[in-house]
C-alpha cells in the first residue's frame, strides 16, 4: 500500500480559525501523486498536506483549476456530488464494514456519509460536528481546503491502529463534454486497478502514518 507520513507539531497551538495561528504546512511532506486511471489528459497539479499534534490531524489539499465548477441549485448531497470537489475516505481495515467519506467542495460544502461494502451509503450518518472543522479559499488559478478532524473521533469509529490510519484521497474535476453536460474526471492517490472508476473498493486506499516525533 502507498503511504504518506503526516508530521507531528506542536500540541494544541495551531487551528484553521484564528490565523494567527495558522497551520503550518510549509513543515508538512507535500504529495502530488495524483492520477487518473480512467482519463487520457494528466490532471492538472493537485498538492496534499498533513499534519497532527496528537488532539487534531489537520489536511489541506492545494488544487490548480481555472475553470471550477460548482453546482449552485441547492445544498443537497446531489448539488454537492455534482460539483468539484475534494475527497477523503477513511477505514477500519479492507472489509470496508464500515468505512467513512468526507467530499468537500470549494465553497466548502461538505457531504459526509456512512458507507458498507456493495456501494451502500448512508446519507443520514454525519461526522460529529464538533469534531470537524474546514475552510477553503477561491483564486484566480487555483483553489484550497483545509481540514481539521479530531483524533478522539478517528478513535471513536476505529480508525487509527498502530499510529496509522488507511485513507483514501480523491478528486471529482467536472467539465462540458460535447453535448455542453457536465461529467467527472475521477483523480485518485492510489490506482485502484479498475476498468471503470470506483474509489469504493479496497484497492483505493493508501496509509497515513502519524509520526510520534
Amino acid at each position: 500500500m502507498k503511504s504518506y507520513n503526516v508530521k507531528l507539531i506542536e500540541k494544541g497551538v495551531y487551528n484553521l480559525t484564528n490565523t494567527k495561528n495558522s497551520i503550518p504546512w510549509n513543515k508538512a511532506e507535500v504529495l502530488t501523486d495524483f492520477i487518473s486511471p480512467w482519463d487520457k489528459e494528466i490532471p492538472k497539479k493537485i498538492e496534499f498536506k498533513a499534519l497532527w499534534d496528537t488532539k487534531n490531524i489537520f489536511f489541506c489539499f492545494t488544487v490548480l483549476d481555472n475553470d471550477i465548477h460548482i453546482n449552485t441549485k441547492d445544498d443537497s448531497v446531489d448539488s454537492i456530488a455534482n460539483s468539484d470537489r475534494v475527497e477523503l475516505f477513511f477505514r477500519s481495515d479492507a472489509s470496508l464494514n464500515p468505512y467513512y467519506c468526507l467530499e468537500i467542495d470549494p465553497t466548502p460544502r461538505v457531504m459526509d456519509f456512512m458507507a458498507y461494502p456493495n456501494r451502500e451509503f448512508n446519507f443520514d450518518w454525519n461526522w460529529p460536528q464538533e469534531a470537524i472543522k474546514v475552510k477553503s479559499e477561491i483564486l484566480d488559478s487555483k483553489f484550497s481546503v483545509e481540514i481539521a478532524i479530531s483524533i478522539e473521533s478517528l478513535q471513536k469509529f476505529n480508525l487509527i491502529k498502530n499510529n496509522q490510519i488507511e485513507t483514501g484521497i480523491f478528486r471529482a474535476k467536472y467539465t462540458k463534454n460535447e453535448q455542453s453536460d457536465f461529467e467527472p474526471i475521477w483523480i485518485t492517490w492510489v490506482n485502484p486497478n479498475t476498468k471503470e472508476p470506483d474509489f469504493h473498493i479496497p484497492t483505493s486506499f493508501g496509509v497515513l502514518n502519524l509520526l510520534k516525533e
